[in-house]
């Protein structure tokens, strides 16, 4: 039976994107569980890497980094920082088939590195989720006939306000959108304009407060739609990797037509060209300033989601014989695509909204919070049926945030179920998954007060930023140095049936790294302590921001010096020697992969067999899968003649 399967295993057709050369069968890992197919790794890794930053900071980033020139910089990262780490993740998770913890028994001195990436994911996974919650608000909100931030004349607004259409609520229309406008002179004469999204936002939306000292009251209507956002997202992995691995196909995809929708919408616009130029237009001459090369390379590194430990726990459900040096390539590519042409859509509507009001594109654009919430907003209220293309906008954003959240919830309950590894934790891993959002929720109340948008704004800036270069930088140093470059690439040979190709391993050994430190430099040279609008951040929350930067890089060296302390030896030398030497169970999960240096030695290195309590269904099993794989006439268990019947 057993010659006759290794007969045939090379004509077995693997859909799932392993490597030919092994039954299907053999590469799952029942215990742990794999993705359905290889197109919900691919599809859940785009929805992870293609995120809110990708609408929001790479086009405002673009058009001030010299438009058209700051592509060059841009790409020449991605091909020589983005994808080799890319590929690095993903082979590091699904070689092993373990979390951002599990990993480091490659190394167990810098399992630091691994508490490190689950510090920022949870940092990450917090305030994401309220913007994802602020989105479904505007969502719901947009269900009317009449966008609420459309005029002047409601409750919350100032006397400072002055909206493009006026006072008057009457529907408007496309064809006289001009005449209502006859007081934009008033408009662009203004010092400084306060448009009814911007008050709809401050004053009414977050009713912020006058400081990030002053919580004042939980805004309720936020604080409901964050426990909708966070409700959302445990269902949908509640059956971990097999229930996200379907849902993705929605939640993935969707946002390119949504894009694709307003794209089309809006390059018919008046002014959409200008928009557009004005993003493009090549200025050369900025290739020569250090800041865009440092601007491009931290966008590469951060828009891909390297050191969340994200691309580490989603390959780490692959099969062991799937191709993800191809994934890498086509994730990345899809990642910085997506960048490019959402840069289009954002710029074809504020070059419209610009020619309307008369005013330079760059008085218009924004990033971040603000060009999603105000800029983008009021742009949309000078469409007709605004509220449809309100509603398709917010719904794109809710998608693309859920799609990274996803990843980072996955991330923490897979490093914890991981950890702890009894069966009894992975068969009630829901209750882990239940238990992380409840406490995620919890967290993320204080960021649903009047000064929720001030710690919102100050993790964002500290919790994820120079930390993640630190531990990207370890990471890389730990794999090519401390375990080695030829034994990684031994592995991965192993795993993908060719060697990592030579530009790869040039990069994951010295170009890489110069990246990251490079960024890690230009990051601090560049350091300005945080302000939002006029509000300048007092002194205690600048030091709360860097000890929340530091909280995950701490992780390193505390448990470094752990690990030597108990480790064998007699000398600080033989202990740390020990320390960072790799576990015993390092290497490919399933035993039938363990294969040359990973071969078990006595009883249990005896050929592939399945688990134990598989043992007495092998034959019926074994029988099975050549019925449906094979259809061919084979010998049964009990000695009979099995005849399948064909298929249809």
């Amino acid at each position: 039976m057993h010659q006759l399967s290794c007969y045939l295993t090379p004509f077995i057709f693997d859909s799932n994107g392993a490597v030919p050369g092994e039954p299907v069968k053999k590469d799952e890992n029942s215990r742990r569980g794999n993705w359905g197919n290889q197109i919900e790794f691919v599809l859940t890794s785009v929805g992870y890497a293609v995120g809110l930053g990708n609408v929001w900071r790479f086009p405002y980033l673009c058009y001030r980094n010299g438009g058209g020139a700051f592509m060059f910089p841009y790409f020449i990262m991605l091909v020589f920082c983005g994808i080799p780490l890319f590929f690095l993740e993903l082979s590091f998770g699904q070689f092993t088939s373990l979390g951002c913890l599990g990993v480091w028994k490659v190394s167990p001195m810098f399992k630091g590195v691994g508490y490190g990436m689950m510090v920022v994911s949870t940092y990450i996974g917090i305030y994401y989720n309220v913007v994802i919650c602020i989105a479904f608000y505007y969502f719901f909100m947009s269900m009317t006939n009449l966008l609420p931030w459309t005029y002047c004349n409601n409750p919350w607004n100032t006397p400072d306000c002055t909206g493009v259409l006026g006072t008057s609520r009457a529907n408007t229309t496309f064809a006289n959108v001009s005449a209502v406008m006859s007081g934009l002179t008033e408009i662009v004469n203004r010092t400084k304009r306060t448009s009814p999204s911007e008050e709809y936002w401050r004053n009414y939306v977050l009713n912020i407060s006058d400081g990030i000292g002053n919580f004042g009251e939980v805004r309720l209507p936020i604080l409901g739609c964050l426990a909708v956002s966070w409700v959302v997202v445990f269902l949908c992995l509640i059956r971990g990797v097999k229930s996200s691995g379907k849902v993705v196909y929605f939640t993935a995809t969707f946002p390119y037509v949504v894009l694709t929708i307003l794209f089309i919408r809006g390059i018919t616009l008046e002014g959409a060209v200008s928009g557009i130029k004005y993003y493009l237009t090549p200025q050369w001459e900025k290739i020569l300033d250090a800041k865009v090369w440092g601007d491009a390379a931290s966008q590469i590194f951060y828009s891909l989601g390297c050191a969340w430990g994200g691309l580490i726990t989603m390959a780490s459900y692959n099969k062991f014989h799937n191709n993800c040096f191809r994934d890498s390539i086509i994730i990345s590519v899809t990642n910085c695509g997506t960048s490019v042409y959402a840069g289009f859509v954002i710029f074809s509507i504020l070059g419209f909204m610009a020619h309307h009001l008369g005013v330079d594109v760059s008085e218009v654009a924004d990033h971040g919070p603000g060009l999603a919430f105000v800029a983008y907003p009021e742009a949309l209220t000078l469409l007709p049926i605004s509220p449809l293309w309100s509603l398709l906008f917010f719904f794109m954003l809710i998608l693309l945030g859920l799609g990274t959240q996803f990843c980072l919830l996955e991330t923490l309950v897979t490093a914890v179920v991981d950890e702890i590894g009894t069966d009894w934790i992975i068969k009630n891993k829901t209750y882990v998954t239940l238990g992380v959002a409840i406490i995620g929720f919890l967290l993320g109340v204080p960021l649903t007060t009047q000064a929720g948008i001030y710690w919102l704004l100050l993790m964002d800036n500290y919790a994820a930023s120079f930390s993640l270069v630190v531990i990207s930088c370890i990471m890389c140093i730990c794999i090519m140095y401390v375990y080695g470059h030829k034994n990684y690439f031994k592995d991965v040979e192993m795993m993908l049936g060719f060697p990592p190709p030579i530009f790869f391993r040039i990069c994951w050994r010295f170009v890489s790294p110069f990246i990251i430190t490079f960024i890690l430099i230009f990051t601090v040279i560049q350091y300005k302590p945080i302000t939002y609008n006029d509000y300048v951040y007092p002194s205690w929350s600048l030091v709360i921001g860097f000890a929340m930067a530091l909280s995950s890089v701490i992780c390193i060296p505390i448990y470094a010096l752990f690990k030597i302390a108990v480790s064998e030896g007699s000398t600080f030398l033989e202990r740390l020697k020990n320390s960072v030497k790799p576990d015993p169970d390092w290497g490919p999960a399933l035993q039938e992969h363990r294969k040359g240096r990973y071969a078990t030695t006595g009883p249990e290195s005896v050929e592939v067999c399945p688990l134990k309590e598989d043992l007495k269904d092998e034959g019926k099993e074994k029988l099975k899968e050549t019925e449906d794989e094979i259809g061919l006439t084979i010998p049964g268990s009990n000695g009979s003649t099995l005849n399948p019947s064909p298929s249809a």
